[in-house]
């Protein structure tokens, strides 16, 4: 019997590139610190863009391989999933994987190398952080800790470290930053478990969302949003007022409440709302680089 194996196309949606604007906004919004501080080293940012990319694919395919294993994605609402679908072997996803984390180790090693050894412990932190948000026999993310892992490793560290390795020191206006991506990333999570909340209890699967219950995890989200607004205000206050031109995600951002807390959508209604939410990180971040720029070119004048 020849083995199934999945099509090019199938591994492109198995990687969920919708996911991928939460890898690239942390990268912009510490190097939007970076250009603030006058010490943006591009080719430092561009490589831990493709840290960031290649740890958010491997995290996407770890899940699809620990959580196709478990079952947890046999009745799935959203996207397909490589494993769960029978579209690839579970061994081919494990390693696909593999391949993706162990790609962002070596571009962190370079990082590590041109800045500070350090860092090594914590690309390992992001790696095991990736693996074990469902893989290992007792996943965080089974445990209502997916949340709290996002916030930092896809904002604190994310955002602290892209600005660290090209400034070589430590921002208060990077923390800001990174509690406010981090929140909307937190939210993204937030609102795709809550979409789950049904199939999660059947599985085992218990989520944030499944602890706090549907009524509060919509309070959560809306909570999320408004805390990036305010971590919004302190980065403004130390760097320039020109990074409120992050306000550009309130479009999207308030779209995607209303559809949470107004139109208390469900299942598959709540696909939009991750894009949404999405879209509103990545032009938070724009924004923050956008209104940085401008505000160096001011005051230099």
């Amino acid at each position: 019997m020849i083995p199934r194996m999945a099509t090019p196309a199938q591994w492109i949606v198995g990687a969920r590139p919708r996911t991928l604007p939460a890898a690239v906004a942390p990268v912009l919004a510490g190097t939007a610190v970076a250009v603030w501080e006058r010490e943006a080293v591009w080719w430092k940012a561009l490589l831990a863009l493709a840290v960031s990319l290649l740890l958010q694919v491997g995290v996407n395919y770890a899940n699809d391989y620990s959580d196709g294993i478990r079952g947890t994605d046999s009745d799935r609402v959203g996207p397909m999933r490589l494993v769960g679908s029978g579209a690839a072997p579970a061994r081919a996803v494990k390693w696909a994987a593999f391949a993706a984390l162990g790609a962002a180790a070596v571009v962190g090693l370079v990082l590590a190398a041109t800045t500070s050894w350090w860092l090594v412990a914590v690309g390992l932190a992001c790696i095991l952080a990736a693996w074990f948000y469902t893989g290992g026999s007792r996943p965080y993310g089974y445990l209502g800790l997916g949340e709290v892992m996002v916030f930092v490793f896809f904002g604190l560290v994310a955002v602290i470290g892209t600005a660290y390795v090209q400034t070589e020191a430590f921002h208060l206006s990077a923390l800001w930053a990174g509690i406010g991506i981090g929140a909307l990333a937190c939210a993204i999570l937030v609102a795709n478990n809550l979409r789950d909340i049904p199939t999660d209890r059947v599985a085992g699967k218990r989520t944030l969302a499944v602890v706090l219950g549907e009524d509060r995890t919509r309070h959560l989200y809306s909570l999320l949003v408004d805390a990036s607004v305010v971590a919004l205000v302190g980065v403004a206050l130390t760097t320039t007022w020109w990074t409120l031109l992050a306000l550009v995600a309130a479009r999207p951002a308030v779209k995607a409440v209303t559809v949470v807390l107004g139109d208390r959508a469900t299942g598959p209604a709540l696909i939009p709302v991750l894009q949404l939410t999405g879209v509103a990180e990545l032009l938070y971040a724009a924004g923050l680089l956008a209104g940085s720029g401008i505000g160096v070119v001011l005051a230099s004048r």
